[in-house]
């Protein structure tokens, strides 16, 4: 990867980063500023989406998937966070937990920044679409389409701008290990590009989001009532 290609790729990133920021703002009502309890209730969330992030213990691979793609649960709180609070709340709990695990890195920021605009993409759909229809349907309709939109962008992004990124951060790893590390589980897998988005990425993605997202609505059927009344 020359400097023009980096230059785009944080150009690029920078922009998704603002548009997200921005659709936040949009969608989060004018009367729902930061007060000392939307802080005090988005950091006990966050404190738990830290703890299910960075403990290696609650983390762990899929022997059918790549050993680099993990599932994690830290997207959970931050969703319940979204329905309770609002997209304001579930970007922070996002932010603060990617934030706190980047001085343990051990991809070089990449995984944690990846980890961020996937969860990002993941989480804020849903919370915008229950804004607007707060009961279970609007959170089932908002996870189903979050989860549309996780797949697409996760699996897109990874194939195609976060390994590339990877290995410039990481030297001495290349494009061909990793994809030797791909056919270690799958032989048929013949390119990292769309081969990889196909037989890997929108699989993985597929399995880790529909795990989320059936913890989350079984939390949710259990604290709905609650969450309707502790909204900031």
């Amino acid at each position: 990867m020359n400097n023009y290609d980096k230059t785009r790729l944080m150009i690029a990133l920078t922009l998704v980063l603002v548009l997200l920021i921005y659709a936040i703002i949009k969608f989060t009502p004018k009367s729902k500023h930061i007060t000392t309890r939307f802080i005090a209730r988005t950091g006990v969330f966050s404190s738990i989406a830290v703890i299910l992030y960075t403990l290696p213990i609650l983390k762990f691979s899929v022997p059918f998937f790549p050993s680099f793609l993990e599932i994690h649960f830290d997207e959970v709180p931050a969703f319940i966070a979204g329905f309770a609070y609002g997209p304001l709340s579930a970007f922070f709990v996002i932010l603060i937990k990617t934030l706190i695990k980047l001085p343990i890195t051990n991809t070089a920021g990449v995984g944690e920044l990846a980890d961020l605009l996937y969860s990002l993409a993941f989480v804020l759909p849903a919370s915008i679409i229950y804004r607007y229809k707060r009961n279970f349907k609007g959170a089932l309709i908002g996870l189903g389409v979050a989860t549309v939109i996780q797949v697409v962008v996760a699996s897109i992004f990874t194939a195609f701008v976060m390994l590339d990124f990877y290995v410039f951060m990481m030297p001495g790893l290349s494009l061909e290990a990793i994809l030797k590390m791909c056919q270690a589980i799958n032989p048929n897998i013949t390119s990292l590009g769309w081969t990889f988005v196909f037989m890997v990425g929108m699989p993985f993605n597929l399995f880790k989001d529909v795990i989320v997202v059936i913890i989350t609505l079984v939390l949710y059927k259990n604290t709905h009532k609650l969450i309707d009344r502790i909204r900031v």
